[in-house]
């Protein structure tokens, strides 16, 4: 390495006439007794935290999808209109045949025998007008749209949800893969909340590790505050529990050779 006195990885350490020599227990790190004084030198840098694959989304069946519609004759005639949510928001003349070749579940509510088959009005109770229409426009459109970036997580995990309601596993890893890119600062904690109550193992890993490797930065956005699930708490505790008695270990070890250096 270069003459001076500065710590490095490899060859980027600074010596000034090294006498003396002892290597770390896990062989990471070399101690280095000088004219400078004592030098640690990276045998190699510390490796990098966890990555996460990204989230391999299919192609498009829309095409496919959209070949079903002819020679079919089970499939549903006119359109629909949908009462979403509690104040039952009007979403209108919807084509009930587009629906069924694209989500098993439109298939059946609008299947032979079925009273939603004639319907002209059909409730939908378990969501909110946005998050419907965002569900419908993929459907009959292939566009996914999450709208403005101010709330883009929340609306991803909405529109998961439906996903899956209307067995839509293309849509459910489009919205997965916007989640993914979503954590952040000020998301970090509520998507962790949400992974954890979805059982979403994936989601729930990035999440710790984000609020683990930012832990300042998701403080002082709010982030502490917004914790609302005491299973979430403790977990999130016990990881810094762990990178505590994790540090403890370095520089006991640290200490150790250090030791050994002065003797």
């Amino acid at each position: 390495g270069t003459r001076g006195s500065t710590d490095g990885v490899g060859d980027a350490a600074e010596l000034n006439g090294p006498v003396e020599v002892a290597i770390s227990p896990d062989g990471s790190t070399l101690f280095v007794g000088s004219d400078g004084g004592l030098r640690q030198v990276c045998v190699a840098a510390p490796p990098p935290p966890p990555s996460f694959a990204p989230i391999v989304v299919p192609p498009s069946t829309f095409s496919a999808d959209m070949g079903k519609m002819w020679g079919d004759a089970t499939l549903p005639e006119g359109k629909v209109t949908f009462l979403v949510g509690d104040h039952l928001e009007r979403y209108e003349h919807v084509s009930k045949n587009m629906l069924c070749v694209r989500s098993p579940v439109f298939r059946t509510m609008f299947g032979i025998g079925m009273k939603e088959r004639d319907a002209a009005e059909v409730t939908v109770s378990h969501t909110d007008l946005a998050s419907f229409t965002a569900l419908v426009r993929y459907l009959l459109t292939d566009q996914f749209d999450l709208g403005e970036e101010e709330g883009r997580a929340q609306r991803a995990l909405d529109l998961r949800e439906l996903a899956q309601m209307y067995q839509v596993p293309r849509l459910e890893l489009l919205c997965a893969q916007a989640l993914q890119e979503s954590v952040g600062p000020a998301s970090a904690v509520p998507l962790l909340e949400a992974a954890h109550t979805m059982g979403d193992g994936r989601l729930l890993a990035q999440c710790r590790r984000y609020v683990a490797d930012h832990a300042a930065e998701v403080r002082a956005s709010g982030g502490v505050e917004q914790l609302r699930d005491l299973g979430v708490a403790k977990g999130l505790l016990g990881d810094a529990l762990d990178q505590v008695a994790e540090l403890k270990g370095t520089v006991a070890a640290r200490d150790v050779e250090l030791e050994k250096v002065r003797a």
